[in-house]
Formats: C-alpha cells, sequence, structure tokens
C-alpha cells in the first residue's frame, strides 16, 4: 500500500487544493472602486439631465408663446384656438395635446379630425379637417347639415350652395318599424355618394318616403326613380347612359336597374 492512500494517513496538499477560507474561480472577483474618470462621467450625465429637465419644465426658454391653425374652411382660426384654449406661458412639454384633440372635437362638431402638435420651441399647431355637407335637413327656417357618414354635424340659417335637401316623408310608411329615421338618413347619404358627379351636381332634392322609395329631383323639372339604396353602383351606370340614351326624357326609372325607363314626364 503506497505511503498516505492508507485509511487514516494523512493526505498532503496538492497544486490544485487551495485553502478553504477565501472562495476562488473565475466568476468571484474582488469590488473596485470607481475610479476619477467614472466618477467624473457619471457626474456629467447626473447635470445634463438635470439641465435638460429644467431647461424643459423651468426655464423660460421652451414655453407655449403662440397658436398657429390651418385648415378652417367655414370655421375661423379665432373659434377654433377660443376652444381649444391652449395654455400660453406654460412649459411646451406639459400641454397636454390629447385633452386639445378632445375637446375641439366635442365643442366643434363640424371638425371631423384635429391633430395638435408642439412646433419647437415657442409653438403648438391646430391642423383642422372640417366635415363637409352632402345633404341638408329642412328645420323650420334653418337647415341642419348632414357628412358623408350620415353625421348631422351642424345648423345653418343660409343652406351652402349645390347641396341638395334631404325630405324625409315616412312619418306613416311601414318602413319605420324596420328602419329608423337615421337608417333612412344613411341610405339617402349612401345613394348620393354613389352618383357620378355630373349627376351629384344636379340633384336638388332626395326624397325618401319608403326604404324602397327614394326619388332624386334634378334641375329644369327632371326626376329620377331610384327605389331601395341597394345595388347603388350599378343604378348610377345604368342612369349614365339612359340620360345619354334619352336626353330629352324629363323622368327616368333606375329602381330595376335590369330594365329601366324613361319618359317624358
Amino acid at each position: 500500500m503506497a505511503a498516505g492512500t492508507a485509511t487514516g494517513g494523512k493526505r498532503r496538499p496538492g497544486a490544485s487544493e487551495r485553502p478553504s477560507g477565501r472562495p476562488s474561480g473565475p466568476g468571484v472577483r474582488g469590488f473596485r472602486r470607481p475610479g476619477p474618470r467614472a466618477l467624473l462621467i457619471g457626474f456629467g450625465a447626473l447635470v445634463l439631465v438635470a439641465g435638460g429637465v429644467w431647461a424643459l419644465y423651468g426655464s423660460t426658454w421652451l414655453r407655449a408663446e403662440k397658436v398657429t391653425t390651418t385648415g378652417t374652411e367655414v370655421l375661423t382660426p379665432g373659434e377654433v384656438e377660443r376652444v381649444a384654449a391652449v395654455p400660453l406661458g406654460a412649459p411646451l412639454v406639459s400641454v397636454d395635446t390629447s385633452a386639445i384633440e378632445t375637446r375641439l372635437r366635442q365643442r366643434l362638431p363640424r371638425i371631423d379630425e384635429v391633430e395638435v402638435v408642439r412646433s419647437w420651441p415657442h409653438g403648438i399647431g391646430l391642423n383642422v379637417t372640417e366635415r363637409h355637407p352632402v345633404l341638408l335637413l329642412e328645420k323650420g327656417r334653418k337647415f341642419i347639415e348632414v357628412d358623408s357618414g350620415g353625421v348631422r354635424f351642424a345648423t345653418v340659417a343660409t343652406p351652402p350652395r349645390g347641396v341638395p335637401r334631404l325630405v324625409l316623408d315616412v312619418a306613416e310608411s311601414p318602413s319605420l318599424r324596420r328602419f329608423d329615421a337615421d337608417r333612412l338618413l344613411k341610405t339617402a347619404v349612401g345613394v348620393t355618394g354613389e352618383l357620378p358627379e355630373k349627376i351629384a351636381q344636379d340633384v336638388r332634392v332626395v326624397r325618401i318616403t319608403s326604404f324602397d322609395s327614394i326619388t332624386l329631383e334634378l334641375g329644369r323639372g327632371r326626376s329620377v326613380f331610384w327605389g331601395s339604396g341597394e345595388h347603388g353602383q350599378v343604378k348610377a351606370r345604368v342612369l349614365t347612359a339612359l340620360m345619354k340614351a334619352t336626353p330629352k326624357a324629363g323622368h327616368f326609372d333606375v329602381s330595376a336597374p335590369t330594365a329601366p325607363a324613361s319618359s317624358r314626364s
């Protein structure tokens, strides 16, 4: 039996054995204090952050001082800016642009879309897109404007030129049991949106007596019986061809687009 290997024998520490008092290995490293260069970099970063925060919130350099409005047609920039109520003098970064957009849409229904942007260093921009009427609902001596989405967005005393009136003669119609006035209104909007531009410009009145009975009254006493709002694109093409084929006709019927008709009266 070799010396040092017998039971009870003493082993001499080998080269690979180390005293167990201190951990060792590649994963264990001693703590090193940051050097002067690292401290200087950290201090500089802290100064930059503090300076940036002060510039944005505490200084007078980046304040909201001017409001610019673009895109208005019927509304005036002054109307929009009064409702926007931009907090002039406040730090530009703290201006709540989302709240301004919400306020403008709620209080000015004529606005379809609005974007509020910061224009550094001192400006706020209000980029407005207004709704455009495609139909008018007469109410007393005033007119309610309706846009292409069927939204009633404004009441005016003077009707805008070139916008047809919508007449809903459906008080006694059985259609109201299935389709309320708003549904019929959207149907009328859809019909006008599918007309060729030249014909659409000549429409004076859109008259609805039921869901299946829509009539377009044109200039020079002419009329078009459209029927229901279904198959609008096909009816528009048929109407265009029918008008070209019978230019002296005063009445056109495209309610059944596969069997259109026209007459002088």
